[in-house]
C-alpha cells in the first residue's frame, strides 16, 4: 500500500506479533480490524489497513486487503491477521467476537466481493487499501469502525459527495478525497486538507493532526475487555 513495487522485491509480512489470538484455540467467530504505517516514506504520513475475520469454528483467519502491484487489487486469502507491514508493526483498531462477529462475516464476504474498484489502484487520493476498508465497513451494517484520519484514502468516495461515517451515526463530505469534512459519533469532528486530516474527538477525549492519526485517552471502536487499549 502507498508504493510501487513488486512482490519479488520483499516480503509483505514478516513476522505475527502476538495480538490476534490462536484460531485454533478459540471457537468463536472473530472480526478484526489492523492498520500499520505504510511502506517507506508515505509511513511517515498514512497507514495502511486490513479486516481479517475467523469464521466460527475455522483455525485460520481470512485477510481482505487492497495491494497495489496487482491487476486485480483486492486480496483475500488465510493468513495471520497481526504480521507486521514491510517490518511496521501493526495496530489492532476494532475487535468483535461471537455471534455479532458470526452475523456479520457473510456480509463482508459480500462487500468485499461488490467493491467498485476491483481493478483500479491510486496510491493518492485513492481509490487504495484505505478506500476498500471503509467500503467495506461502510456496506456491512452494523459494522461500525471509526478508521484513523491518517488512513489517507479512506475519504474517497468516487462519485459520491456524501456517505455515512464508517464509524456509523454520523456523515462525511468529500470532494474526490482531495477536500471533506467529517463528522460522527465514534470519530469526532474531521477536516481533509489534500489527503490529510485535523480535527477533534469530544469522545475520545483526543485530537488528531496530520501524520499523527488521533491521539486520545480513549478507545471509541469495539474491543473486548482483554484486548481493549
Amino acid at each position: 500500500e502507498w508504493f510501487e513495487v513488486t512482490e519479488t522485491r520483499g516480503h509483505i509480512v514478516d513476522g505475527k506479533v502476538g495480538i490476534a489470538p490462536r484460531p485454533e484455540q478459540v471457537e468463536e467467530a472473530i472480526i478484526q480490524v489492523y492498520g500499520a504505517r505504510a511502506w517507506s516514506w508515505r509511513g511517515y504520513f498514512a497507514v495502511h489497513t486490513w479486516i481479517a475475520t475467523k469464521e466460527q469454528g475455522a483455525d485460520y483467519y481470512q485477510v481482505h486487503e487492497v495491494t497495489g502491484w496487482r491487476t486485480y487489487v483486492v486480496n483475500s486469502r488465510p493468513g495471520d491477521p497481526d504480521r507486521h507491514w514491510y517490518g511496521a508493526r501493526p495496530e489492532l483498531y476494532a475487535d468483535i467476537r461471537g455471534e455479532k462477529a458470526a452475523a456479520l462475516i457473510p456480509q463482508i464476504y459480500q462487500a468485499v466481493e461488490n467493491y467498485p474498484y476491483p481493478t483500479q489502484y491510486e496510491a493518492w487520493p485513492g481509490p487504495n487499501s484505505n478506500t476498500f476498508v471503509a467500503w467495506v465497513i461502510r456496506e456491512t451494517p452494523d459494522f461500525d469502525v471509526a478508521l484513523p484520519s491518517h488512513a489517507i484514502g479512506k475519504d474517497y468516495l468516487g462519485d459520491r459527495l456524501i456517505a455515512p461515517s464508517p464509524g456509523g451515526a454520523g456523515y462525511q463530505l468529500s470532494l474526490g478525497g482531495y477536500f471533506g469534512v467529517l463528522a460522527g459519533v465514534r470519530e469526532g469532528l474531521e477536516v481533509n486538507i489534500l489527503g490529510l486530516s485535523l480535527g477533534i474527538n469530544p469522545m475520545a477525549l483526543g485530537i488528531k493532526l496530520p501524520g499523527l492519526g488521533e491521539l486520545a485517552l480513549l478507545d471509541t471502536n469495539p474491543m473486548p475487555e482483554e484486548t481493549a487499549r
